[in-house]
């Protein structure tokens, strides 16, 4: 691997709507905060850059609802999250905004190179406009009917309730969040990043030249790649966020996916006056940790920005993990399933080890995870108190009882000994071929190996017994079982830096570097250690009771909103009823849409004609499993290009106290197209 002079560590910045949860943590924050920690021990030139995510609209939307403005909703959330992620430990360089003035001005003049050099292609499209209102509405504006479930809060990007993807032109009866009235169409003027100019480049960049990238990031890079790449628009309407720095470009600003990357170059500006030697000097390794929803704006969009300026330099490396749940739950801000880090640092004060520890344990590195609070439990009390503090404790309190503190003469080791020693070196060659790697969870078990090596040496040579008979054989256990203590201290503290400083202070050392991992010569004859205390207390089950408790309150809150019947709408006559022609079919051929997770193509029988309809139903039924099925359909609804593939008809669909969507199909099977009344 080459040699680099300097790292530019990059931490997704999270959106400054609402407080920190585990999923992020987890997912981004914990894995970056391991691997700065590992390259300032080795001695690397290293900085570690996030911020806030200020601009964009579920912001305004957030604001508009509360009834204040944008700015206090950031001003909140960033003070908040920062105030956490100080406290966790995350060991950031710098934790700046993108609504500093720096960045403004870094992102307005990152446009206008690009600009000026000719990159972007100004397209005019119709979009929808509040007339009442006055103004060009964002997807996160616009509300209707889902066109696939039926939902009719769907949103004009997204169906939250089948997960389907739109854009506002797939809603039935949209209508403005802002105004209630109906939009209409008109004309508008954007800058799209032609990122179909770049296909060929990045296919040689990314699947040809990082084909060591993880599995999950280079699969989605091809896969976007392989689809064909198409021009991405970088402005929007909107009065919230940077303004678009060009003449006729009034009421525009970049769009968050264009501006928020450039955040993590202002924050850099920010930190030195040496930025440039970070971001442009091919010495440079910069490498971004992100969760998997920011594949394609850190691997594909961002690269392409940073070509197309041309002064830049590209990650070298993107290690992105996949999502975390929680309590076989995904994650919800909405329905307040989470487990925020603000509240967790308030309910175990002192224990950010412990949740470190288990989120970096379970990390979702190449598929989803699950976090439970009995694993949490169990992982304290099974691991960190009963192997790694038992460990501890017993190697110092011994060292105190036998020796007033003082770090023992080692005498000569037997054969028991010398196989010890030598694993302490392999142990730290390990958790560093590991971390080189990206594999946070087996460099954490591989150095918790040493701490099991301790535990087994100690429980082996029992110098509580010996000393009875052999003190000078116990010089020597106990001198070994210090240096391994020692070494605890430098290949644990990426992992545990809390617990590794108390355990510091006990030895009566500074931190060590990293390249002194594996000695077994750290702590010299004669040196003093202090009276240990307890490294890990044991988590008692009313602890996670309350916790698991919090949880239930918020699924049986979740329940009862979701028990609530909507209310009936209003009448329609007979006449317009009988012109929606429900009729029965047969699913011939199901399979997923590529590039989604929620969309399934079926193609049908409606007994008068074989047709394709698109439905956001994969998220309850896998295509195996319904192709024979016989549904209900509404088969003169106007058909529409969803992914590019034309949809004739919806699948009616009714929806159970989960929210889950269940196929409507006669109790008994007829005859395809039969009517439905």
């Amino acid at each position: 691997m080459k040699k680099f002079s300097r790292y530019l560590i990059t931490s997704a910045l999270p959106y400054a709507n609402g407080p920190l949860h585990i999923g992020h943590l987890a997912g981004v924050y914990v894995p970056s905060d391991i691997y700065t920690r590992y390259l300032r021990m080795k001695g690397e030139n290293v900085i570690s850059i996030c911020g806030s995510d200020e601009h964009g609209v579920p912001i305004t939307l957030k604001a508009r609802n509360e009834g204040v403005t944008p700015q206090e909703i950031v001003d909140r959330y960033h003070s908040l999250n920062k105030k956490a992620f100080e406290e966790f430990g995350i060991a950031f360089d710098i934790y700046s905004r993108t609504s500093n003035k720096i960045h403004y001005e870094t992102a307005s003049d990152f446009f206008l190179t690009l600009y000026k050099k000719g990159e972007f292609v100004e397209k005019t499209t119709e979009q929808y406009y509040d007339e009442e209102a006055g103004c060009f509405l964002a997807d996160r504006y616009i509300m209707g009917t889902c066109p696939h479930c039926g939902n009719e809060n769907a949103y004009g990007d997204q169906c939250e309730k089948c997960g389907t993807s739109l854009s506002p032109n797939d809603l039935i009866n949209p209508h403005s969040t802002v105004s209630g009235s109906k939009p209409v169409l008109r004309e508008t003027l954007h800058w799209y990043l032609p990122l179909d100019r770049y296909e060929g480049w990045l296919k040689e960049w990314i699947l040809e030249g990082h084909k060591e990238w993880k599995t999950n990031v280079y699969g989605q890079c091809k896969s976007w790649i392989d689809q064909g790449l198409q021009p991405r628009a970088v402005s929007r309407d909107l009065d919230w966020g940077v303004p678009v720095p060009v003449e006729g470009a009034e009421g525009k600003v970049l769009y968050v996916w264009f501006d928020a990357p450039i955040g993590y170059i202002s924050a850099t500006k920010e930190l030195t006056p040496d930025w440039e030697l970070y971001w442009k000097d091919p010495d440079t390794r910069m490498i971004h940790f992100i969760g998997k929803d920011n594949i394609v704006f850190h691997c594909i969009i961002f690269p392409a920005m940073l070509k197309a300026e041309g002064s830049f330099i590209l990650p070298d490396n993107v290690p992105a993990n996949e999502f975390l749940n929680l309590e076989n739950d995904k994650i919800s801000t909405s329905r307040n399933w989470a487990v925020w880090l603000h509240e967790y640092l308030e309910d175990f004060p002192g224990k950010q080890d412990v949740l470190r520890y288990t989120l970096c344990s379970n990390a979702p590195e190449t598929k989803d995870n699950d976090f439970t609070w009995k694993d949490f439990q169990a992982r304290n009390n099974n691991e960190l108190v009963a192997i790694l503090g038992n460990f501890v404790n017993r190697t110092l309190v011994l060292t105190n009882n036998y020796y007033e503190g003082r770090v023992p003469e080692r005498g000569a080791t037997g054969e028991t000994d010398k196989p010890v020693l030598t694993e302490i070196g392999k142990i730290r060659e390990n958790v560093e071929s590991s971390l080189e790697a990206f594999r946070f969870r087996e460099a954490l078990r591989e150095a918790m190996n040493l701490a099991r090596l301790g535990n087994k040496y100690l429980a082996d040579a029992e110098p509580w017994k010996v000393i009875k008979t052999d003190p000078e054989r116990v010089k020597t256990i106990m001198n070994i079982s210090l240096q391994i203590t020692a070494n605890l201290t430098i290949i644990l503290e990426p992992f545990l830096p809390f617990s590794m400083e108390k355990l510091r202070s006990w030895l009566n050392i500074e931190k060590i570097q990293w390249n002194n991992a594996g000695r077994d010569d750290i702590l010299k004859p004669g040196h003093i250690i202090k009276k240990p205390g307890l490294l890990f207390e044991k988590i008692e089950d009313a602890e996670i009771r309350k916790q698991i408790d919090k949880l239930e309150s918020a699924k049986k809150a979740n329940e009862a909103a979701s028990s609530k019947l909507l209310p009936s709408k209003e009448p329609v006559t007979f006449d317009d009823f009988s012109r929606v022609d429900i009729r029965t079919a047969t699913i011939l051929e199901a399979e997923k849409v590529p590039k989604t997770t929620k969309l399934l193509k079926l193609k049908i029988d409606t007994g008068l004609d074989i047709r394709t309809i698109v439905s956001g139903i994969a998220e309850y039924y896998e295509p195996e499993n319904i192709i024979g099925r016989q549904i209900s359909i509404v088969a003169n609804l106007e058909p529409r290009k969803i992914k590019g593939i034309e949809s004739k008809g919806m699948i009616l669909m009714a929806e159970d106290k989960d929210g889950k969507l269940v196929m409507v199909s006669p109790e008994v099977k007829v005859n395809n197209g039969s009517t439905i009344k």
